[in-house]
């Protein structure tokens, strides 16, 4: 393939998905359209906006049907309520006016490539707010076009406005989106295995980063994790076994989850897994409570 063909593609994806955003459709974006490698390098220096503390983030952007504004929150596109915001004074009740929403983002999908686990949540989870977490930057729009059709094609019955995506680097910037005990679920679903021993710092799942993801976690939440390859699955346990902070569910409750279920089959991935007769190995981790000071 010449330059100048490989250049006509190139425009033809990006018209594709610039049409997408300026013409709010309701038909679903093609994967084709947002080609990207499989995997990103986390400690690479990504050009990621990021907030400097929890405070600071725009959720309002990503859920506007939460959105406070004006000391008025919106829920479902009608003005419900009133937020007390006396306490905010100057710069920083202008600075946090518009960006506030009426509860918290409670689960996040960390690594949620093209967003099918999102999506399946979004009418299980009804009461929470869901954030995906992509690095690559054309499965980001990806993601975010899908979950702007889902909620265009479902206009009265709010389905879909407890989802949404973002693209950050949460190996780097988790504690920036989260403030202590936030979450109760976060979802770990067929991250990269990076088989080489050189390549295992880069693991979603080591002793630092399991003091993160326990930082962000309310105390009885759960980390779901899920891959296809055992001795990946071997590593995520040992080391959140080995953390003071998480306990492993036991089998039978763990299978008895709806997020477990779900999780199973409606990643791509796991889809992909499924089709090519793979195996697949699921454990979940639940945040305890810290010990008292002494």
């Amino acid at each position: 393939m010449g330059p100048s063909a490989s250049s006509n593609k190139r425009q033809k994806r990006e018209d594709y998905r610039q049409a997408h955003r300026d013409e709010g459709l309701a038909e679903l974006p093609k994967k084709k359209f947002y080609r990207q490698r499989a995997h990103a390098n986390p400690f690479s220096d990504h050009q990621l906006i990021y907030p400097i503390s929890p405070d600071h983030m725009n959720w309002a952007e990503y859920f506007p049907n939460y959105a406070v504004f004006a000391g008025k929150h919106i829920l479902n596109g009608q003005t419900e309520g009133i937020i007390e915001l006396s306490s905010l004074q100057g710069k920083e009740f202008e600075m946090l006016q518009g960006r506030r929403l009426v509860k918290d983002v409670t689960v996040a999908d960390i690594g949620c490539g093209f967003g099918g686990l999102l999506v399946a949540l979004a009418p299980k989870l009804p009461g929470d707010l869901i954030i995906g977490m992509e690095i690559r930057t054309q499965v980001t729009e990806f993601v975010q076009d899908r979950i702007k059709a889902l909620r265009n094609q479902n206009p009265d019955s709010g389905l879909y406005q407890n989802i949404a995506c973002l693209r950050a680097n949460t190996m780097k910037f988790l504690p920036n989106f989260f403030k202590k005990a936030q979450l109760r679920k976060i979802f770990l679903c067929f991250p990269d295995p990076h088989f080489k021993a050189r390549k295992h710092k880069a693991r979603i799942v080591s002793t630092t980063l399991n003091t993160e993801y326990a930082f962000v976690m309310k105390p009885g939440g759960w980390v779901y994790t899920i891959t296809d390859v055992e001795d990946l699955y071997d590593w995520m346990i040992l080391h959140f076994n080995a953390h003071p902070s998480f306990q492993r569910v036991a089998l039978e409750e763990q299978e008895a989850d709806i997020c477990v279920q779900t999780m199973r089959v409606e990643t791509e991935e796991g889809k992909k897994v499924e089709r090519n007769q793979g195996e697949k190995f699921i454990a979940c981790f639940r945040r305890i409570e810290d010990p008292p000071w002494p």
